[in-house]
């Protein structure tokens, strides 16, 4: 039987797709500048819609599962990181940031390991869609991602 999607889960996979990429570049650029932020919050909001979503996607027999007790664990985490970054506690930050980022990738893991779960199924049965929302996906994200590196402020003149 092949799994059907539904709206709500093309948006948590989308989302979290959006969240692996941008928590990835974040990994490997330089922190602390307005693109570092800008980018930070694109991540939060993708995780946000990822972790909400995931708990309208419920186990074969219809109830919350471990994932979604993670999905929780993972709201905590990055919530307090991003406490822990207006108090400038950057190691803290720094520390439950990476580990909510690698939680995502061994969910993600988990997903492709599993052949019956959706995204291995759409793999098998639509190559052609699977490689389209992945183009679509990542093409968005280094878009945004050079938008946000190359943009300026405005620099205000001074009046006489």
């Amino acid at each position: 039987m092949t799994p059907t999607w539904s709206v709500l889960i093309a948006v948590h996979a989308v989302c979290a797709g959006y969240a692996l990429l941008f928590g990835g570049v974040q990994l490997f650029r330089r922190k602390g500048d307005r693109p570092h932020r800008v980018l930070g919050w694109l991540w939060v909001s993708a995780m946000a819609v990822a972790l909400v979503t995931s708990f309208g996607i419920l186990t074969i027999s219809g109830t919350f599962g471990l994932l979604h007790g993670l999905s929780l664990f993972t709201a905590g985490t990055i919530a307090v990181g991003i406490v822990q970054a207006r108090r400038g506690r950057i190691r803290s930050h720094r520390a439950f940031m990476i580990g909510s980022y690698l939680g995502l990738v061994g969910a993600f893991v988990g997903v492709l390991a599993v052949p019956t779960r959706r995204i291995p199924q759409l793999a098998a049965q639509q190559p052609w869609l699977l490689v389209l929302l992945v183009i679509v996906v990542v093409a968005s994200t280094a878009m945004t991602v050079l938008g946000v590196a190359w943009s300026r402020t405005p620099r205000v003149k001074e009046s006489p």
